[in-house]
């Protein structure tokens, strides 16, 4: 049974957030959303969330980023009735990939997708905890297009306001949901 998004706001979500400084680098103040994840009450809300706001539209397939869009996607994807595609860090997929390497605001990783993963003209969800400065969002749009597969939009708990990463994902003509958004001031 499904909870209906008015008995509890996002607001409550954004109260299960954890805060950790520091981490993974000084300076980096890093938003853990496994509080919620642990939560039967919690992760339930968010999935109910995401699924009242998906469940009318045509979905073919849910993609989620490495690793809690695996949760949250793969979750989802059962609540929609589609199957679910991992976009995980180089080197994880058994089978034949392509890959796509981006900028992370400390680094650089790569990610990849089974290259069967997504049939061409698919309508795909990409799903992701947050939004940052976009380069894994971003990195993951561009894995979906390369398989032929279009967005119908990305969607993830959190977006960073005073980061690029939103503007950056939207200018690529991709449609971004974010339940909470952060200005950096919490």
């Amino acid at each position: 049974m499904l909870y209906h998004p008015d008995l509890m706001g996002v607001d409550a979500l954004a109260e299960k957030i954890r805060k950790i400084p520091n981490f993974p680098q000084e300076g980096i103040l890093f938003h853990d959303i496994t509080p919620v994840l642990q939560s039967p009450e919690y992760f339930r809300l968010l999935i109910d969330l995401l699924t009242y706001r998906y469940m009318g539209q045509q979905i073919d397939v849910v993609t989620g980023l490495d690793a809690r869009g695996f949760i949250m996607g793969a979750a989802l994807a059962y609540q929609l009735n589609v199957g679910f595609v991992p976009i995980r860090k180089k080197g994880k997929l058994p089978y034949e990939t392509i890959s796509q390497t981006y900028a992370l605001e400390y680094g650089e990783a790569t990610v990849e997708i089974h290259k069967d993963a997504i049939k061409p003209a698919s309508r795909v969800l990409l799903v992701d905890d947050l939004v940052a400065t976009g380069g894994t969002m971003l990195a993951g749009v561009e894995l979906i297009r390369r398989s032929g597969g279009n967005i119908v939009e990305a969607c993830a708990v959190l977006e960073f306001t005073d980061l690029e990463g939103g503007k950056k994902i939207r200018a690529n003509n991709v449609p971004l949901f974010t339940l909470l958004q952060n200005d950096g001031s919490m």
